[in-house]
């Protein structure tokens, strides 16, 4: 996916992080660690909270939030483009939480093992357990001002969320890779052409813009009583707006398509939305589906995966693959047939 491949000399330091290596690279920033360095949930990348020496009278300002980022996903220029995102997004005063800028720098590169990180300040919050009314309207604000901010200029090297790039080349990897059992390879491989082929014509490549491209509900904290932020733009594309608005409400029940609706409507008291991009949700929510067991794939050799996704090693779960493409194929010709989804 990146420009720039890594061997597996660059891995294994991914994987051998030690406590003394994150410190280490934190305090040739400037900062002094008290030595204690807690780990934080991530699958894709390595993340840490990291205390340090502060005279601010704020709690949180005692602490760091150190990423690592797993190489060979992001070439150096592309996180540039998400902290350049993030970094504008902050400075118009859009909640979200941007990389710290040392000596003109967000994007480090230890020396030693050649991996890139960063470090963000640590801000609390809680992922929100249902949305009200209010909620939805302030959500739907919000992501209007990110967007406004993401069509003001380009992620030049960030991938484009397209059926060639999410489907045909994610494909192609399984393909290569061998993890589809025979004897569905060719269903499996059939169905996602297939995907591909009626959905692309839907996608115009020339209004896409730059989008948070991961914004589900674990990727939207509260903070305080009615402030929503934006965070872990690590997945940010360049696409169509619609991206962000479905996987804040994933659901296709009558109740979400309410909350739905008041969302959009709370988004176009400050932007235009284009609603018919309404019609790309269901060949949105299939790339998903496609991209993800692309991603199992490619980080199969990580402990940590064959942890959590055990079911990937079974025929079962292609099985179950290609039940959805199927019942997903029906969706995206209903949604791209009905001229009055919008």
């Amino acid at each position: 996916m990146a420009t720039q491949t890594w061997g597996d000399k660059e891995t294994q330091f991914f994987y051998e992080l030690s406590p003394e290596k994150i410190l280490s690279c934190v305090e040739s920033l400037g900062f002094k660690t008290t030595g204690r360095a807690m780990v934080l949930n991530s699958m894709e990348n390595r993340v840490y909270e990291i205390e340090i020496y502060s005279d601010s009278p704020n709690p949180s300002e005692h602490f760091l939030i150190s990423k690592f980022y797993r190489p060979g996903r992001w070439s150096k220029e592309q996180i540039q483009d998400e902290h350049d995102f993030l970094l504008e997004l902050d400075e118009s005063e859009v909640p979200v939480i941007a990389p710290l800028v040392i000596d003109g720098q967000s994007v480090f590169t230890d020396e030693v093992s050649g991996l890139y990180y960063c470090l963000f300040p640590k801000k609390g919050g809680r992922a929100p357990d249902e949305m009200n009314i209010d909620d939805l309207e302030i959500l739907g604000r919000t992501l209007a001002r990110l967007h406004t901010i993401g069509a003001s200029n380009k992620a030049e090297h960030r991938l484009k969320i397209t059926p060639q790039v999410y489907g045909r080349q994610n494909l192609n990897y399984l393909l290569n890779a061998k993890v589809i059992p025979s004897h569905l390879e060719k269903t499996y491989n059939d169905l996602v052409l297939e995907v591909c082929n009626i959905s692309e014509p839907y996608f115009n490549e020339e209004k896409f813009i730059r989008i948070h491209g991961d914004c589900h509900l674990g990727n939207i904290i509260r903070r305080g009583d009615a402030s929503f932020h934006l965070i872990d733009l690590d997945d940010m594309v360049m696409g169509p707006e619609v991206q962000d608005i479905w996987l804040s409400i994933p659901g296709v029940d009558q109740y979400a398509l309410q909350d739905r609706a008041i969302l959009l409507e709370a988004y176009e008291s400050m932007r235009p939305f284009p609603r018919e991009q309404l019609k790309l949700i269901e060949s949105l929510r299939t790339l998903r589906f496609i991209h993800f067991s692309a991603w199992i794939s490619k980080r199969w050799e990580d402990p940590a995966f064959k942890l959590h996704f055990p079911q990937f090693a079974e025929h079962h779960y292609w099985e179950i693959q290609i039940q959805d493409l199927r019942s997903q194929l029906e969706l995206i010709n209903n949604s791209l047939n009905n001229q009055y989804l919008y």
